[in-house]
């Protein structure tokens, strides 16, 4: 297993949509392995192969410790309601807005080994996860949701050192 960089907005492959994956072999699932360890070691709750530089339909879930998705060629295929959340990516280092986000979806998808699986009713931070990790697959980012890039928010320098994992001495005022 491999720490990949993570890619930055600005890197072309985050702008485009990503291949269907049509051979689940030992490849696939390096690449998922590599996924994996790279979301924890950010951290981050979840990372599409796109956001490594792979341009693949290939995505990792992880909403809560030891509830972990591995999403390959997936799809929304419900959506229900509609509310406002706090949204940051691994590749949009410093930064969070406001996005629009249905509150619950229904994804399918195929597992690592091809194997059809659906999450249904998914809310909270898992759903939101996973619109976040299905947009990025689709050549968009969470900057696109946004009313006006106005609305982008600098994190705070305390934010940031918590996000390190640097100390959380008290921060110069900001």
């Amino acid at each position: 297993m491999t720490v990949r960089p993570i890619v930055a907005l600005g890197n072309p492959v985050l702008r485009n949509r990503a291949r269907k994956v049509s051979r689940f072999d030992a490849a696939i699932r390096a690449l998922v392995q590599d996924m994996i360890e790279t979301m924890r070691d950010a951290p981050g709750v979840g990372l599409a192969a796109p956001q490594i530089g792979v341009p693949l339909q290939v995505a990792v879930v992880e909403a809560e410790k030891d509830e972990l998705y591995v999403l390959v060629n997936p799809e929304i295929v419900k959506s229900e309601g509609e509310h406002i959340l706090d949204e940051g990516c691994l590749s949009v280092p410093g930064f969070w807005g406001k996005v629009r986000r249905a509150e619950k979806v229904t994804v399918k998808a195929r597992d690592v080994h091809g194997k059809e699986i659906r999450i249904s009713a998914a809310e909270g931070l898992l759903g939101q996860a996973l619109q976040h990790e299905i947009d990025h697959l689709n050549g968009m980012v969470y900057v696109d949701r946004l009313d006006s890039l106005d609305d982008l928010q600098r994190t705070s320098r305390r934010e940031l050192r918590r996000e390190s994992g640097e100390s959380a001495e008290p921060a110069e005022p900001e």
